[in-house]
């Protein structure tokens, strides 16, 4: 089976919100957009490039298609991250949408109306890492409907109150284990997590 992997940049408050630039995701009037790049060094760029080997194709929402479409299939080889350009490229893409009828981005498939089914599908091909990047609303269909095997996030040092969050209040109840973690000179947390079955539940010694 596949394996459907959350990429995703957070605040300490779980604001995943238009890590990249001021005009990103503006919705809801969010005021913040770039947050992370002040906070970006060496170290966390080495951490993605390490996470690209294991990506077999990428799942994303309509407005992360839309961005990465308009710019890395015009990634040329002097650029500095043509290799990266390449790899996108290449992989498999599938894309939810509710408004798109057709997705120009070489690779790319639209899943239809029925994004939890189609993406279910998905998970029981053979092959290896399905990564979701960005892709705010699609994420949280997934976890709504249970389809997220692994957490890889990066967690930098900033609070904003305010922004779509990673968990909102559809989520369902799951347990994870820590499988990688590392912190960086600049403070980024950088941790995987894996699915582990269900919640369980217990109580301290004196509160039973």
């Amino acid at each position: 089976m596949s394996k459907i992997v959350v990429d995703s940049f957070l605040t300490i408050d779980g604001v995943m919100q238009a890590p990249g630039g001021p005009e990103e995701d503006r919705e809801d009037g969010f005021r913040y957009g770039g947050w992370q790049a002040p906070l970006w060094d060496d170290e966390c760029g080495a951490a993605i490039g390490a996470s690209f080997g294991r990506i077999e194709a990428l799942l994303l929402g309509r407005k992360t298609y839309d961005i990465f479409a308009s710019f890395w299939p015009h990634v040329g080889e002097d650029h500095e991250d043509a290799a990266a350009g390449a790899a996108l490229n290449a992989l498999p893409k599938y894309v939810a949408s509710r408004t798109l009828t057709s997705v120009a981005w070489q690779n790319s498939t639209l899943l239809g109306d029925d994004v939890p089914g189609a993406v279910a599908k998905l998970r029981e091909q053979p092959g290896g890492e399905i990564h979701v990047m960005g892709s705010a609303d699609l994420t949280q269909t997934l976890l709504e409907h249970d389809l997220v095997d692994e957490l890889s996030l990066m967690i930098f040092p900033v609070v904003l109150g305010t922004g779509k969050k990673l968990f909102g209040g559809g989520t369902v109840p799951a347990a994870f284990r820590l499988a990688e973690s590392t912190v960086t000179s600049g403070g980024v947390v950088i941790v995987r997590y894996t699915r582990a079955g269900q919640v369980r539940l217990g109580a301290h010694a004196g509160l039973e």
